[in-house]
């Protein structure tokens, strides 16, 4: 209800939104890929990207709260981390560039927004509070509270955290 001003109830949001729909299947996933039912959790995870157009992994790791908006093309990749408070808009990839083992996709820390069309590529850090504009290529690490735009990627400004 916080980052949509068009919501008009909870009851709204549950039933209506593909971006909680996915989450809401995810948690589910996430389950039973944590208990070794890998297929399951694949099977879970191809419903729920086939009814709501957003792809995410079930070892995908997302911590409540992060909100997925308009969330048509999402794909949310096997070793992403996001942290609470995070807002993703329509068509953001958080994958990895297939070079790497391991850790290959980014972690977002909280309270950051990633906007439409944002395609973040690797296994670093996006800051606490950072900001990434609609359509950049993100392809290194993000300062925290940093706004990044552009192909490739680059900070055009950092905003001083609020408890400084």
């Amino acid at each position: 209800m916080k980052n949509d001003p068009a919501a008009r109830s909870r009851l709204e949001v549950f039933l209506t939104y593909a971006g909680v729909k996915a989450l809401r299947a995810h948690r589910v996933a996430a389950f039973f890929h944590k208990i070794h039912l890998r297929l399951l959790a694949r099977l879970i995870a191809e419903r729920a990207r086939r009814k709501t157009g957003i792809e995410i992994h079930p070892a995908a790791k997302i911590a409540a709260g992060v909100f997925i908006d308009h969330g048509a093309g999402v794909v949310i990749g096997e070793t992403a981390e996001v942290e609470t408070g995070v807002v993703i808009y329509q068509g953001v990839t958080l994958g990895g560039t297939g070079k790497e083992r391991g850790k290959r996709h980014p972690t977002v820390r909280k309270n950051a927004v990633i906007s439409c069309g944002a395609k973040v590529l690797g296994g670093f850090e996006v800051g606490e509070g950072a900001k990434i504009g609609a359509g950049a290529v993100v392809l290194h690490e993000v300062p925290p509270y940093a706004t990044v735009v552009g192909i490739p990627a680059r900070v055009v400004k950092i905003t001083p955290s609020r408890s400084s």
